[in-house]
């Protein structure tokens, strides 16, 4: 497994107004998707910001702070790899596309993190 870079970023908060705010008005980041719960912004290399209102079922995992995805070439494979190396994972690979993947994982350190792959940055 090669880490290629940190492809995402998600945060759950209860100042999900102020902290859209923060990355859309005073970061200047484009906003690519905005429901209720959950905000989705760009960076001009294609990385991902999203932000999580904790009323959003989906994230309930996200407890220790912002969330950093690990841009690997195989989710699956990197997946095998760290689980062979004692790493925890939340769930299943979850995709979104053919060859978009991710995957949730409990770092020493107690903290959520993940793997990603995410062929829209090109």
């Amino acid at each position: 497994m090669e880490i290629q870079g940190i492809a995402w970023l998600g945060t759950r908060t209860t100042e999900f107004e102020a902290t859209s705010r923060f990355f859309g008005k005073t970061l200047g980041l484009p906003a690519e998707h905005e429901e209720p719960d959950f905000a989705v912004f760009r960076l001009p290399n294609g990385d991902k910001v999203e932000v999580f209102r904790p009323s959003d079922l989906a994230h309930e995992h996200f407890t220790t702070g912002p969330v950093a995805g690990f841009l690997v070439e195989d989710v699956k494979e990197a997946r095998a790899e760290l689980e062979n190396a004692g790493i925890s994972f939340i769930g299943p690979v979850h995709r979104y596309d053919k060859n978009s993947a991710w995957s949730h994982f409990v770092g020493p350190d107690g903290n959520v993190y993940e793997i990603t792959r995410d062929d829209s940055r090109t």
